[in-house]
């Protein structure tokens, strides 16, 4: 029989590589992780790993194992979560996995608000921007994905496979120096700014600007790109060019020297939440949902 145990161990390896990387991440020895393997192969009743060097190579029956115990390491867990929850243990674990302007946004009033009202739910929290963040979620790296998508977004971006809990739309404004011809005007259409050095975001940002630049007829000159957000309030505030960025960006800095101005045309990007259907049955990972659509109505 397999057991759960041994699909961790051999996701750990696949993961890292050897023996002795999925040992450490483990946090056990690599003689135990050997042991285990072999016990797993015995149970499976074929070779799942062969050893090219230092590394470990999985074997076709392996690479097949590896990609079932996502599913099933996953309904392990919502099992185990909502038997804990039906006891009366009131406990849990969630894994959140979000975009650095969700964390410093939505992210610290619902994780304060969850821990009011369940002090025994335990959240960590580590920072991807999508389409990574999505991937974790699928390999089973984490339970919760903040994540977006702008408007238009491609067939390779559909959420089919997984719950979706739509938050809200994140309008992208422009930022141009203080002293800028543009500052003070209640609305720029960006062809205004086609002779602008520009100030980028994160990579799917920055192919959004491209892609809105292009629709108004020039391409933008772009001087700087930083996945930074406060530097690149920093790089506008000093008058080395414009932007556009997420409202959730701005809001969590003090755009310093720098000026927002609404932009047009508009352009929105869908901020969710994104969990897998047997996960979205688990209490903790259903309230941690609630408090991320809770905060966004702020």
């Amino acid at each position: 029989m397999i057991e759960a145990r041994h699909l961790r161990v051999l996701r750990a390896v696949a993961t890292t590589g050897s023996f002795s990387a999925a040992a450490r991440e483990l946090g056990c020895t690599q003689p135990a992780v050997s042991q285990q393997m072999k016990v797993l192969e015995a149970s499976a009743g074929t070779t799942l790993l062969i050893r090219t060097g230092r590394e470990m190579r999985l074997t076709q029956a392996g690479e097949a194992l590896v990609r079932h115990a996502t599913g099933i390491l996953a309904g392990l867990t919502a099992a185990e979560e909502e038997v804990a929850a039906i006891a009366g243990l009131r406990a849990g674990r969630v894994r959140l996995v979000s975009f650095p302007s969700g964390s410093s946004t939505l992210v610290p009033s619902a994780l304060a608000a969850l821990r009011a009202a369940h002090p025994g739910t335990r959240v960590s929290l580590v920072e991807a921007e999508p389409p990574r963040s999505v991937e974790m979620l699928r390999e089973g790296d984490c339970d919760v994905a903040l994540a977006f998508r702008y408007e238009g977004a491609s067939a390779a971006e559909e959420w089919d496979d997984l719950v979706v809990r739509p938050l809200l739309a994140d309008r992208l404004v422009g930022l141009v120096p203080e002293g800028h011809r543009l500052a003070k005007a209640e609305s720029v259409a960006i062809g205004e700014l086609a002779d602008e050095p520009w100030i980028a975001g994160c990579p799917r940002c920055r192919r959004q600007l491209v892609e809105v630049c292009e629709g108004a007829g020039f391409v933008p000159r772009i001087d700087f790109a930083t996945d930074d957000y406060p530097a690149v309030i920093g790089l506008v505030g000093a008058g080395l060019g414009v932007a556009v960025l997420p409202e959730l960006a701005i809001e969590s800095v003090r755009p310093k020297g720098a000026r927002t101005v609404t932009v047009e045309p508009a352009v929105q990007r869908e901020i969710v939440a994104l969990t897998l259907p047997d996960l979205a049955q688990v209490p903790a990972v259903a309230a941690t949902l609630d408090h991320l659509a809770r905060a966004a109505e702020r």
